[in-house]
């Protein structure tokens, strides 16, 4: 039989029913983006991996996200998982909870003892990355998958970073970011602790690296003047996460006050109360116009957590915070009113932002800063000295640990073209696959299932794990509410529905194809796909018609 796609040779007339040349537009599978990936900044393919899931092939759903993202069981607990803000499903009911498969896969994968897939063979090329946080161990990973050396060079005492120091371990317990931190090790990448660099050049020459990837992190609490008289302690929040988990954590009083509205003030608050203190936060705008993720205030919130909205703070003495009242402009800025408050506190916690000790870098010349202090950095994430890249806390970005560990894979992806002196790599940009472009009959409505949380009388008292997971029947059940958004599943829709029997089945997993010598391009196809797989273009657009 002839290729029904080549419409160069003559039609197999036993098939061929001579549809005439009325045909005007064509119909082709066309896969588009899924929203989900697209809003991923650790740029998974979260549709391919979920699809894996439906079928019951849960390592390699695991397979598949790793190639993008190494620490799956971290980030199902820790990622505020702007996918599934972007999931079409949420327009209807509730988006797929992506993040608790996600996790489940992950915690799966530590308990099998699955290893990470087998990366290239040695290019000889040897690359030195600064810090063991999300971005330089994600960096680290993807640099070995390619065949290259990899060391990192880390100043505190253990890996992590942030997700080890700045995360509590009722939201990241430590058995699992240890695990998954220690396959990396298991993948043949150096680390070394304790080590702080004081100059990277020497550094580099010492070890003959041919490149650097910067993964410093913002681990330092910003301070700010506040006028004291005989003050309690007053310390920032970062020093206390840290010296938490360094088991030096300070003793506080009864009445401790959080200065500051972001994820780390709402941190500090719950790591106070499991403190045994009576934590209150002061913030100067309102909950609408917080930093913090809205979740992260609402469980605050939830185990006792007071939050004094539109307040700044004036100055302090022993027991007390005199504060200002604030109110927002038409814009969200606040302005003071002049109206003043006093509140009882006893310990003071600063939470007013992190920056980034980039000391070691200010005596090479090429490399550059923002009016924030942080380095600046091409669409290469390189810096203005050749072969030193840098990334996640320490270049302009949103903080988090997902878009650190995707700044990290950037950064790998670039390393590896400069080592290789390959050219950048421009990528087509895909449309994105939206809720008005599909048509929902093969879905029926299914609202997401909810991941049960440890109860509020547990939790205050106690650091254990919070949020609890999904079982096997829950995860599989949230996998088949996705809706494969742009994506052929092969649901036989088009088959079915064509009245010319133009469409081919290629075998599962395999998709289908068009014979063009009996497709009249009636669109039937294109208005039976429930995902907009298919689309219509002119036939003058497509060559002609068969």
């Amino acid at each position: 039989m002839n290729d029904p796609n080549d419409l160069t040779k003559p039609a197999d007339l036993t098939r061929d029913r001579s549809v005439g040349p009325i045909r005007i537009r064509r119909p082709i599978y066309q896969n588009l983006l899924p929203p989900c990936n697209n809003a991923c900044p650790a740029g998974e393919n979260i549709q391919a991996w979920i699809a894996k899931v439906v079928e019951g092939d849960l390592r390699g759903a695991w397979e598949i996200l790793v190639e993008a993202n190494p620490f799956p069981a971290i980030h199902g607990r820790v990622c505020y998982h702007p996918c599934e803000s972007n999931c079409n499903r949420g327009q209807i009911e509730s988006p797929v909870s992506i993040h608790a498969i996600e996790r489940y896969l992950g915690d799966l994968a530590i308990d099998e003892k699955w290893p990470l897939p087998i990366g290239k063979p040695e290019t000889g090329k040897q690359v030195l990355i600064v810090g063991a946080g999300p971005a330089g161990l994600s960096c680290a990973y993807h640099l070995r998958r390619e065949g290259h050396a990899v060391a990192i060079l880390e100043a505190g005492p253990m890996p992590g970073g942030m997700m080890h120091f700045g995360i509590p371990a009722y939201r990241l317990p430590r058995s699992i970011l240890q695990a998954e931190v220690n396959r990396l090790a298991d993948y043949g990448i150096e680390m070394e602790f304790n080590h702080k660099v004081e100059g990277l050049q020497a550094e580099r020459d010492s070890g003959s690296f041919d490149a650097v990837f910067l993964a410093i992190g913002a681990g330092l609490g910003k301070k700010t003047e506040i006028p004291s008289r005989d003050a309690g302690v007053i310390l920032d929040a970062v020093t206390l996460l840290r010296d938490l988990e360094l088991g030096n954590a300070p003793k506080l009083g009864r009445r401790v006050a959080i200065y500051g509205g972001g994820n780390t003030a709402m941190d500090a608050a719950r790591v106070a109360r499991r403190m045994g203190a009576e934590p209150l936060v002061i913030y100067r705008r309102d909950f609408d116009h917080m930093p913090a993720h809205p979740l992260e205030a609402k469980e605050a919130m939830s185990e006792g957590v007071q939050i004094h909205w539109l307040r700044s703070i004036k100055s302090i003495e022993q027991g007390h915070i005199e504060v200002e009242v604030m109110a927002l402009d038409e814009k969200g800025r606040p302005y003071p009113t002049g109206e003043t408050e006093t509140l009882e506190s006893d310990d003071l916690i600063l939470a007013l932002g992190q920056e980034t000790d980039t000391s070691f870098l200010r005596r090479m010349e090429n490399i550059h800063f923002n009016s924030e202090g942080v380095v600046q950095v091409s669409p290469e994430m390189m810096t203005g000295e050749p072969g030193v890249f840098a990334g996640g806390d320490m270049a302009p970005s949103e903080r988090t640990v997902t878009v650190a560990v995707g700044h990290g894979k950037r950064a790998a992806r670039s390393i590896n073209r400069y080592l290789l002196q390959k050219g950048y790599d421009l990528k087509k940009e895909k449309t994105v696959a939206t809720l008005d472009q599909l048509r929902l009959w093969f879905f029926t409505d299914a609202a997401a299932r909810i991941q049960q949380q440890l109860p509020l009388a547990e939790r205050i008292d106690t650091f254990h794990e919070v949020v609890q997971g999904f079982t096997y029947d829950d995860v599989v059940f949230e996998a088949k509410r996705c809706f494969s958004c742009g994506n052929c599943f092969e649901c036989d829709g088009c088959y079915g529905a064509c009245p010319e029997d133009a469409i081919i089945k290629l075998g599962k997993n395999k998709g289908y194809e068009i014979d063009f010598h009996r497709c009249t391009g009636c669109g039937t196809c294109y208005d039976q796909c429930p995902v907009h797989a298919i689309s219509l273009i002119p036939e003058r657009e497509a060559g002609g018609r068969g």
